[in-house]
């Protein structure tokens, strides 16, 4: 096999037949009204940005490219289009989808991983018109949700910070294997950390991290569930191994110490749990994080008993943290060194700074300054607002695990791309409605993007395919496609045009880059917009124009289009 088809093998269910029915239905009446060699040309864009932001990035072209790729109909398809399709379907007509290649397509496109905005093709799909037809519902099925993805994935980025490690946690409440598998690789191309799916892991080359579930401390009851004691002890570099001892009493022994110095009863602290933390602890005893909520107790903010009195109940985690916190030290005692705790339910700002507050206790009392360090990891149906206002309260986390709201994207669960004729042999065409935002912007165009001189996006500008590109330093007329009043000189510092060929003459024409690759075009991307276009609260909007030349070329075609109304 040769190495460019190893590259371009798809998940198996990406091929002609993940299409909607009337695509072959409208394939075969093209094909009988004799239009097999009439050439047209699609754009694939989107009219609305999700989630009330203004930008949105794009993904999922790697997909169609490979898609491209792979285009065939086979025996077995043939066969059950013949079974689907009314029995007076010429077989000649399957004969020719048998025999259908994309060799002629050419597909132009923004690069994965970009800022894109409204109303901008992000695909341009010239070809002849039975075959871009073909096309449309998978280009549009592996685009929609993966810019999706990829676009909350950036958002919750944004409101992490950069120093927050996320991680994606949503396989369970995915819909789907495939929705599962899609929104851990495109959360991955959006700015997250890691995954807790191990399959994509494994496909697409993803930082695989997880801990445990409250199951497995529910498992144990007592420290006499602990079938093994001893565990192996290194020196304090942790490359020679000592001896072996009694890990269990060095918990024991460790946890009525802390319990002290927290100011937690021992019997506030479940024995089965910590039996539980020691078993994990045994079995990765470098990799130690624990989940500390199984067993909560009702605590009081206040410090002292008169003050509990006039605080506000709230949960706290006095058995986890203390558990926890025991078995932290004895692993240090034995030359290891833990990861943290994971809060899956509470005040999550209020327990993390207690736990904060907790380590750095024990990192100054007993001298183990990293265990000041250790990381504080949130989950429980975190939201993108969720961390903007743990944010407003100082919280102590370290690394978000983010599953639900980031893959059903609950706040807008499609992005609502579009396929759109715009040219059929050489003729612009336009589709009208009454509402703009549906009106189409005809023919072949070339997009760029104006820079100003500090270097953040000013306009993206549609002109006229052939029309000469803006030049840096020279003025632009850029003008609103519908309102014509809304208009503008622009004087870039740079000029970008947006899109390029990646398929003609019947192969890939640009490299596909490496997931890491992309995942730095998105963060490069958004550098380049102003913040007040990426804020959460009432985002400006960014600006999508025409040229002079394109606007009134639009707006003639509408006017010849446009049926004349009569009173009576």
């Amino acid at each position: 096999m040769e190495a460019t088809e190893v590259k371009m093998r798809q998940n198996e269910i990406i091929q002609p037949l993940l299409t909607d029915l009337y695509q072959l239905t409208m394939a075969y009446a093209y094909w009988k009204s004799g239009k097999v060699d009439d050439t047209a040309v699609f754009d694939l864009f989107f009219r609305k940005n999700p989630f009330s932001g203004e930008f949105t990035i794009f993904a999922g072209l790697e997909q169609c490219i490979k898609f491209l790729f792979n285009f065939r109909y086979s025996d077995s398809d043939i066969t059950y289009l013949k079974q689907i399709l009314p029995p007076y379907v010429e077989e000649e007509f399957f004969r020719y989808l048998k025999n259908l290649t994309v060799e002629d397509v050419t597909l132009f496109a923004i690069p994965e991983g970009s800022v894109v905005f409204p109303r901008v093709p992000l695909l341009r799909v010239e070809g002849p018109l039975i075959v871009v037809q073909l096309l449309e519902t998978t280009f549009l099925n592996l685009i929609n949700y993966s810019s999706l993805i990829a676009t909350n994935a950036a958002r919750f980025r944004m409101a992490a910070g950069k120093r927050i490690k996320l991680l994606e946690f949503g396989l369970r409440r995915a819909q789907g294997p495939d929705g599962g598998l899609s929104a851990s690789k495109y959360a991955y191309l959006g700015g997250f950390d890691g995954t807790s799916n191990v399959l994509a892991g494994k496909l697409f080359h993803i930082p695989v991290k997880g801990t445990h579930a409250h199951a497995y401390i529910s498992s144990f009851s007592t420290l006499a569930d602990l079938k093994t004691r001893d565990l192996a002890v290194y020196d304090q570099n942790g490359s020679d191994l000592i001896e072996s001892r009694d890990f269990v009493e060095t918990c024991i022994k460790r946890r009525d110490q802390l319990a002290t110095l927290l100011g937690i009863l021992l019997q506030e602290a479940n024995d089965g749990e910590l039996a539980a933390f020691i078993s994990y602890a045994m079995a990765f005893p470098d990799g130690f994080t624990a989940l500390v909520d199984t067993y909560e107790v009702l605590s009081w903010s206040g410090e002292t008993p008169s003050q509990r009195y006039i605080s506000e109940p709230r949960l706290h985690y006095r058995s986890g943290l203390l558990n926890f916190c025991a078995v932290a030290v004895a692993l240090s005692d034995f030359g290891y060194r833990p990861i943290g705790i994971r809060l899956d339910s509470g005040d999550l700002a209020y327990l993390s700074n207690r736990a904060r507050d907790a380590f750095r206790k024990i990192a100054e009392e007993l001298t183990i300054p990293w265990f000041a360090q250790l990381s504080i990891v949130a989950s429980n149906d975190i939201n993108e607002e969720t961390i903007l206002s743990l944010n407003d309260q100082h919280h102590q986390i370290d690394c978000f695990g983010i599953g639900t709201h980031l893959v059903t994207c609950q706040k807008q669960p499609a992005l609502g791309c579009v396929y759109k004729l715009v040219e059929i042999n050489k003729q612009p065409k336009i589709k009208l409605s009454e509402d703009l935002e549906k009106v189409t912007i005809p023919g072949r165009k070339d997009i760029y993007r104006l820079y100003g001189s500090d270097g953040h996006a000013l306009i993206d500008l549609m002109q006229k395919h052939g029309e000469p590109p803006p030049l840096a330093g020279n003025r632009v007329l850029c003008r609103h496609p519908f309102l014509e009043s809304k208009r503008a000189y622009v004087n870039p510092a740079r000029v970008e045009p947006l899109l390029h060929i990646y398929w003609q003459n019947g192969r890939c024409c640009q490299p596909l880059p490496s997931m890491e690759q992309l995942r730095h075009r998105v963060q490069h991307q958004l550098g380049t917009i102003r913040q007040d276009h990426k804020r959460n609260l009432n985002p400006t909007p960014y600006k999508v124009s025409v040229s002079d030349s394109l606007y009134s070329y639009l707006h003639k075609l509408w006017l010849q289009n446009a049926p004349i109304g009569e009173l009576s």
